[in-house]
């Protein structure tokens, strides 16, 4: 039975009553569903010292906390325990991204992806990283290649899991555009439409692009874009 469905039939149990049906992992991860971090580091540091799984699950534990440091000495550690283990390399990249440390997290990327090559997730990190560094035409391929193996990717956000997304970025409204264009490009009007009222209302003000790029050759027919265009650009 996987995690979801378990926690859906434990809903309605108090939680003293669950814990002793669970295994230590499951455990650690009710506590994570609730939002109790410090309770699954206990739980998952005291039934996985050699686990390179429970450890990098520490990681996004103390990552959630905020705890930058705490998270990457979990996620090497998990490495130590497993060279090839994708989730935690990937992670391992993630601290690297929140310490506006481009270059080095982009590198953790390309090493997880060696190991996990049909990862969405870690494609969508991989152009996210691209994007702080400026390169949109890396961040639209990358972000591509993650939407052909999951075209959920994007709105995916679950905390019980091993595998940390980058989601913070600067410049929302330039980012919006781009987004929009990558889902235009792969067929997904509504939500390219979706993400480009997100850039217009944080202050896009390039709408020539909007007419010009050929990714929304398609859009451009319909009511809805032609509605987008009469919104003003929010002043910031």
């Amino acid at each position: 039975m996987s995690l979801a469905r378990i926690l859906i039939s434990l809903a309605a149990i108090p939680l003293f009553a669950q814990l002793p049906l669970l295994t230590p992992e499951q455990r650690g991860d009710l506590y994570m569903a609730r939002k109790q971090y410090r309770e699954a580091i206990d739980t998952y540091r005291a039934n996985g010292q050699n686990s390179a799984v429970m450890w990098d699950k520490v990681g996004i534990a103390y990552h959630q906390l905020g705890d930058l440091n705490a998270a990457r000495k979990a996620y090497e550690r998990a490495v130590k325990l497993d060279k090839k283990y994708a989730d935690a390399i990937n992670n391992v990249g993630t601290i690297f991204y929140a310490e506006k440390k481009y270059r080095s997290a982009i590198s953790r990327y390309n090493q997880a992806l060696r190991y996990a090559p049909d990862s969405a997730s870690i494609y969508s990190n991989l152009g996210t990283a691209w994007y702080a560094r400026g390169n949109i035409d890396l961040m639209v391929r990358n972000y591509t290649k993650a939407l052909e193996l999951d075209p959920e990717v994007f709105e995916k956000n679950s905390l019980v899991g091993t595998r940390m997304m980058d989601r913070g970025v600067t410049d929302k409204a330039r980012y919006h555009f781009e987004m929009a264009r990558v889902f235009a490009g792969t067929g997904k009007n509504e939500l390219a439409l979706q993400y480009l009222r997100k850039a217009l209302e944080e202050g896009f003000k390039e709408k020539d692009k909007l007419q010009q790029a050929k990714e929304f050759a398609t859009l451009r027919e319909t009511q809805e874009f032609k509605d987008l265009m009469t919104l003003e650009p929010r002043v910031l």
